[in-house]
């Protein structure tokens, strides 16, 4: 079989490095998006430097810094960008190019361009920031306080903005019921012109008395947003003598707009939640106040009930002192009653007594015990007179002892027969 030639690995890797050396003799400026940041415990600093097209990587390179380069490096960048030093950023580096037989092509990075990382746009934006904090505008919305209950709000943004209409429906539609006054202020929201147009309408806002003025849009590009870096539209609200609240980007955006205002947030759903808020925290705080108040009406009962027994306990002595006394005088009035009923008793008894004697001797029974008797006519009538009888009638005759009935054969006149003692 025949021996193909062949090389070492070390010795062909040395001629990639020798080839290497020769062809990248000195440094250069790279740009390239670091994927990987590591620093690690030793003081070096590794990177993997990438490079995307339509999102896909097409270029990828080790990296590393230098623990004697990586303070200063990273000290001067982050001081120049105003950013840390990471992964997910885009930089413009100045590397040597070096070959290991063990680790293949590594970039030695040497210096970094912070200008090229913010861009001319971004350094502005810097020396704006500095001039603003230099001249104490920073601070001067802070000065101002919204209201407990801030439901007089000026709108300042485009009508059509999508982030206009969630803001309303969030705040008005809220499940609560709370009330809010809302004015719409348009301007342009992005463009050269957008910066004036804002500031037209912060000046018409602020001539009536909010509660306070939001600025929203609710995201967009990068360059869309970059009229909220203006420096004389941050002078504008940093002076606005009503608080300004910013709701202009997603969460990974921080402009100067929303440094000098009273207050920033992210989105029109959270600037509708910061007013929702503060109308909840009104409704616990009235809550917690109306327990405390419930909680104080409480112990002021107890106490007065406290009291009141006492001023009960006095009282029930004496009206048992009272009572007693009175008692003394219902056994007296009560004796003295009893003696006047038993003497009106008395004097009834006898009075009723008489009566039925009275009653007792005009008895007809007691009468027909005498001998006399009771004669009834035809009709069962009491005869009191011989007028009412004629011959042949027919009488009742009552004693004492039982009745009959008898037939009248003779009438006599008591005038005519009066001598007559016996009729029969």
């Amino acid at each position: 079989m025949e021996r193909k030639p062949y090389v070492e690995l070390l010795e062909l890797q040395e001629h990639i490095r020798e080839s290497i050396e020769d062809a990248f003799p000195g440094r250069y400026w790279v740009k390239a998006e670091i994927s990987s940041f590591s620093p690690r415990t030793n003081g070096h600093c590794y990177l993997t430097l990438t490079q995307n097209r339509a999102g896909k990587a097409v270029a990828e390179s080790r990296a590393v810094i230098w623990k004697w380069k990586y303070p200063l490096l990273k000290q001067f960048f982050e001081q120049q960008s105003g950013q840390p030093l990471q992964a997910g950023i885009t930089v413009l580096v100045q590397v040597q190019v070096s070959f290991s037989e063990l680790y293949g092509v590594s970039l030695f990075i040497e210096d970094i361009d912070p200008a090229f990382t913010l861009g001319e746009q971004a350094l502005e934006r810097k020396r704006a920031i500095e001039r603003l904090q230099q001249g104490g505008y920073m601070e001067m919305q802070q000065e101002l306080a919204l209201p407990d209950l801030p439901f007089r709000l000026a709108v300042i943004t485009s009508r059509t903005a999508a982030g206009y209409g969630d803001f309303c429906r969030h705040l008005l539609e809220n499940p609560e019921g709370y009330a809010f006054h809302l004015q719409l202020f348009e301007a342009l929201m992005q463009g050269e012109q957008a910066p004036s147009s804002i500031i037209e309408a912060l000046e018409e806002a602020s001539q009536e008395p909010w509660d306070a003025i939001l600025l929203l849009r609710g995201g967009g590009s990068e360059l869309d947003l970059s009229c909220f870096d203006d420096y004389d539209l941050a002078i504008a609200i940093a002076t606005c003598s009503v608080p300004v609240v910013t709701a202009i980007g997603h969460d990974k955006d921080v402009h100067i707009a929303d440094m000098v205002a009273h207050t920033s947030v992210k989105t029109p759903t959270a600037l509708a939640d910061l007013f929702l808020d503060a109308f909840r925290a009104q409704d616990a705080l009235q809550e917690r106040l109306g327990q405390r108040v419930l909680q104080a009406a409480r112990n002021r009962v107890a106490v007065a009930e406290q009291e009141l027994q006492r001023r009960m306990g006095r009282i029930g002595r004496g009206l048992l002192q009272k009572y007693a006394e009175v008692a003394r005088l219902k056994d007296a009035v009560v004796h003295r009653l009893q003696f006047a009923a038993q003497a009106r008793i008395s004097a009834e008894v006898s009075r009723v007594a008489l009566r039925e004697a009275r009653i007792n001797a005009t008895d007809p029974r007691n009468i027909l015990s005498l001998g006399y008797v009771l004669v009834t006519g035809k009709d069962n009538q009491v005869l009191k007179t011989v007028t009412k009888v004629t011959r042949g009638d027919r009488i009742g005759v009552r004693f004492s002892d039982g009745s009959l009935t008898a037939k009248v054969d003779e009438i006599y006149i008591e005038q005519i027969d009066n001598d007559k003692l016996n009729i029969a």
